[in-house]
């Protein structure tokens, strides 16, 4: 498969280009959207390869360009609702590319080698089908969404030689990487769509935002990227800011997983915890079931020295630890997620119940607000970018318990405005720590005051200091 697979890697993306190129040279059909536009307008491609929904920067990328006065044409999947604002905009014209056949969305690893080729081939007639028949030919920029990286590159260096558009890539992370999370860092495949990145990351790009200073330094030293970059850590936009008691009541009495707990949420004898996550491998949820597991065998030991008439001497769990029930919410869609409720089911623990659910993209901020502590299990397949997750707890006014890697400290602060841990039984002792009632919750109120502070530095400020001026906005 190896010898397969280095003889047809080379084809293929050698084949990719050159019907790129002969797409390109075909003559556009008129449409009436390609009317001559004032010269004074900046007119953005926003090209997002996935769900439009489902990627919040580049939506807030999108509104932040209309609400300076320029025009974006956002290419993207339209699977799941966007944020109303975007749809109601007039400045803002979403185009879909059409889904994908469900045969090419399997997640075997023994099929991918043989459909990925397939995948990329009908995802780049698509992408060029729009941007040369659909999209106006006045866009002076094209803003596009990294990873993926394959074909979007590709698109994105045609066009701006076809057209003179200025290129600016959105790092996200690096594509190479997530795939070697899934079929491994050695594969031939994996080593190759790695090059691809470099090189191709390295041509396209006239200007690049980073997520993280790390990735700035990566794109720097081992990219041999030379043209600009900026870094743009994600901020929390408006929408995601703390909640009045009375909003809280409100919500936690009508949302069905909170609803028949409301009396112990409001009374602090059980603490809500709220995990997100898109339920891929870079979040290891077994994590998350072991400390919840931890959390609950000494609750239960805590329990027993409280009622026991002849507690031992000798422990090391303080005989006056009292820790509140825990009910956690996980929100979110994925490949792992059946995986996961199925390891739920067959937990047997006393003091956490778990529920796992889909809210509408209006409550969802809402939810995190009444939160006590979110927890966040991305570890990065780089260590270079940041999970967008913990900034909307902190727009929320919610500490964080998250995994450590080599970006995190960039926003989350071990002991200021959460926590940091390596394993599961870590974050056990974590929770037991944070909740023990004999401490009267002064750690976590401290934690919450620095989410809260950290949460005050917005998108729209981060933005218009990074983003707009290469924009000429």
């Amino acid at each position: 498969m190896d010898t397969i697979l280095n003889f047809a890697t080379p084809i293929l993306v050698t084949s990719l280009a050159l019907s790129a190129l002969i797409l390109l040279l075909l003559p556009a059909k008129p449409t009436t959207s390609n009317t001559k536009e004032p010269s004074h307008e900046t007119r953005v491609i926003v090209l997002v390869l996935g769900d439009i929904g489902r990627s919040p920067r580049m939506q807030y990328h999108a509104l932040s360009i209309a609400r300076k006065g320029g025009k974006v044409d956002l290419v993207g999947y339209n699977d799941s609702p966007s944020r109303p604002e975007l749809l109601t905009d007039p400045s803002i014209t979403i185009h879909p590319i059409p889904p994908l056949p469900r045969f090419l969305t399997t997640t075997s690893k023994a099929l991918f080698p043989i459909l990925a080729p397939i995948k990329i081939a009908v995802q780049l007639h698509h992408l060029l089908n729009i941007i040369i028949y659909t999209v106006p030919h006045t866009a002076l920029y094209m803003l596009l969404q990294n990873p993926p990286s394959m074909p979007t590159f590709l698109v994105a260096w045609f066009i701006s030689r076809l057209r003179g558009i200025k290129v600016v890539i959105d790092w996200h992370n690096f594509g190479w990487t997530i795939l070697g999370q899934k079929l491994g860092e050695g594969a031939p495949i994996v080593r190759i769509a790695g090059m691809y990145e470099r090189l191709f990351g390295k041509l396209v790009g006239d200007v690049h935002f980073t997520v993280t200073n790390a990735m700035k330094d990566v794109l720097r030293k081992e990219f041999g990227i030379s043209s600009p970059i900026h870094p743009l850590h994600d901020r929390p936009p408006t929408h995601f800011h703390p909640v009045t008691s009375t909003e809280k009541t409100t919500f936690l009495s009508t949302f069905p997983p909170t609803s028949t707990h409301l009396p112990s949420l409001l009374s602090g004898s059980t603490k809500l915890l709220v995990s997100s996550t898109s339920w891929t491998p870079d979040e290891d949820f077994q994590l998350l079931l072991t400390a919840l597991t931890t959390y609950d065998r000494v609750a239960s030991l805590s329990d027993f020295l409280s009622l026991s008439s002849n507690p031992p001497t000798t422990t090391s769990t303080n005989p006056t630890t009292t820790l509140p029930h825990l009910l956690l919410i996980i929100t979110g869609k994925g490949p792992q997620k059946s995986h996961f409720e199925a390891e739920i089911q067959k937990l047997d623990l006393q003091h956490t119940t778990i529920h796992t659910a889909w809210l509408e993209a209006e409550d969802y901020p809402t939810l995190l607000a009444c939160a006590d502590l979110g927890v966040c299990l991305h570890t990065s397949s780089s260590g270079v970018d940041l999970p967008m997750k913990v900034v909307d707890l902190f727009g929320a006014g919610v500490p964080v318990a998250a995994v450590g890697f080599k970006a995190l400290g960039e926003l989350v602060k071990d002991g200021v405005n959460g926590v940091v841990f390596k394993d599961g039984e870590e974050l056990g002792e974590r929770l037991v720590g944070l909740f023990d009632e004999s401490k009267g919750g002064r750690e976590l109120s401290l934690l919450k005051e620095g989410a809260g502070e950290e949460g005050g530095r917005r998108w729209d400020g981060e933005w218009g200091r990074v983003a707009r001026p290469v924009f000429g906005l």
